[in-house]
């Protein structure tokens, strides 16, 4: 794989995880728990999205072959998607949509701020904006998780479901293999295997004060970065998808 091969799926990996768990928390318009929820998860996926867009758009760059934003984004098989199995889980209840936000927040405040330092500017500056974003994420699901956590029975129970739920897929956002690897070499990527102490220390910490523990995984679910995905991710597709697909070509 040719570098300039290897910084456009590089991007694809990042900006598929981004369109597809904000596609998840848009699903939550209107029918949060609370007018205030409502909005806070509108705005994160709108975060979300924008990241998402701009990843897109260099991707398409880089790619040289025309496609814009909206064509990678619409008009790609399920197949050809590369995101985080975690980002494409069903938000369930509120306290699994919680969780699968703070578990993937988690990760993305050490990565962004590793990305800060990439060779390549534009990555650098798309990360030195996210990371302002994500922190805000971050502090937002964590709240929640104690919240939630260190509430009432039931709450407790359900995000104690949620986590043994999601613990099988935080596994992939470590996995360092031969994409990453090549990415790292050439100084515009990150490891993302160096993040998983911080990660772990962040999930344990707030977990703790949640009266909360990390489930143990036995099988640690992956495939999502080579294409291989869960039942869900279709019916996503066909939502997300569906007013490019019936309408080609179509601009506000």
């Amino acid at each position: 794989m040719s570098s300039n091969d290897t910084l456009f799926t590089y991007l694809l990996r990042l900006a598929d995880d981004h369109l597809i768990l904000s596609q998840r928390l848009g699903e939550w318009c209107s029918a949060a728990p609370t007018l205030e929820e409502d909005l806070a998860l509108a705005n994160i996926a709108l975060d979300l999205i924008g990241q998402a867009r701009t990843l897109y758009a260099y991707a398409g760059t880089v790619e040289g072959k025309g496609r814009d934003e909206d064509e990678l984004a619409f008009l790609r098989y399920e197949k050809d998607y590369l995101n985080a199995l975690i980002t494409e889980q069903p938000n369930g209840d509120f306290a699994c949509t919680i969780v699968r936000q703070f578990f993937i927040a988690a990760f993305m405040v050490p990565f962004w701020r590793e990305m800060e330092k990439s060779s390549d500017e534009t990555l650098a500056a798309i990360a030195a904006k996210a990371s302002k974003e994500v922190a805000y994420h971050l502090r937002h699901a964590a709240e929640w998780v104690i919240r939630l956590g260190d509430g009432t029975e039931e709450s407790h129970a359900r995000m104690g479901d949620a986590l043994e739920e999601l613990a099988m897929y935080t596994g992939e956002l470590f996995e360092n293999d031969a994409l990453t690897q090549a990415a790292t070499a050439a100084g515009f990527g990150v490891d993302p295997s160096a993040l998983q102490a911080e990660w772990t220390h962040t999930v344990e910490s707030v977990l703790a004060e949640a009266t909360l523990e990390m489930p143990t995984v036995a099988h640690r679910q992956s495939g999502g970065r080579a294409g291989r995905h869960s039942e869900h991710l279709g019916h996503l597709l066909s939502e997300l998808q569906y007013m490019q697909r019936t309408y080609p070509g179509m601009r506000w």
